[in-house]
């Protein structure tokens, strides 16, 4: 226990270790065709993850007016919940999860879904009872804002320097640096492993094998 270099290690949700990167970018682009606007390339559709809905989907649909995006926040949710139940956990996900609480790290999440929706993805993944605190978009400032991760350490009484952020995104890798806290991406999800390197990342993870030996060396 003494070489455990992090007390807390949180995690984004969807693309690190849910798998359901793939079906978000298209129930953003079915949202769009459902309201008539431009469809977003799967590459940009995937870009906005990680985002809080509103704002993500404002990004994805630039030419909506403003006063339509309720309108498109609603037909993703509708084409989201219709198919959430095909989601799970990347392979490997649930026994690194295990590994680390096992050693003792605090695990949380921080994510860009509603609190809705990361409560029936836990449910439906039974990992209800594996984190110590979660933080949802709807409940705190949206990614890159600290405010998410500042408020899952002070939750959880650590310090910022014995936190880890693991994400997909950029955005994920942005929160942690403007939470002042170390980060590894993980370049299986939306965005890529060039991406993720310029934010200067402790590691970047090809496969969840790969992270979880990292992990198990370094955190």
């Amino acid at each position: 226990m003494s070489s455990r270099h992090f007390d807390l290690i949180v995690f984004d949700w969807d693309g690190t270790l849910f798998d359901s990167t793939a079906l978000i970018a298209r129930c953003i682009q079915a949202a769009c065709a459902d309201v008539g606007t431009a469809v977003p390339s799967e590459r940009d559709a995937s870009f906005v993850i990680g985002l809080g809905l509103g704002e993500a989907l404002a990004h994805a649909a630039p030419a909506l007016p403003p006063e339509r995006h309720p309108e498109l926040v609603e037909r993703y949710r509708h084409h989201y919940f219709q198919r959430q139940h095909e989601l799970v956990l990347f392979e490997g996900a649930l026994a690194l999860l295990q590994g680390l609480k096992a050693r003792g790290h605090q695990l949380a999440v921080a994510t860009g879904k509603s609190r809705r929706g990361l409560d029936d993805a836990l449910r439906s993944a039974a990992l209800k009872g594996v984190f110590d605190a979660t933080r949802t978009a709807d409940e705190t400032r949206s990614k890159p804002h600290p405010q998410m991760l500042l408020e899952l350490i002070e939750a959880l009484a650590v310090m910022p320097e014995r936190t880890l952020m693991i994400g997909d995104t950029t955005h994920d890798l942005q929160l942690a640096a403007n939470a002042g806290t170390a980060s590894v991406g993980v370049a299986y999800g939306a965005h890529g492993a060039e991406a993720l390197a310029a934010h200067a990342p402790r590691y970047v993870a090809p496969t969840v094998a790969a992270l979880n030996d990292w992990l198990a060396a370094y955190a």
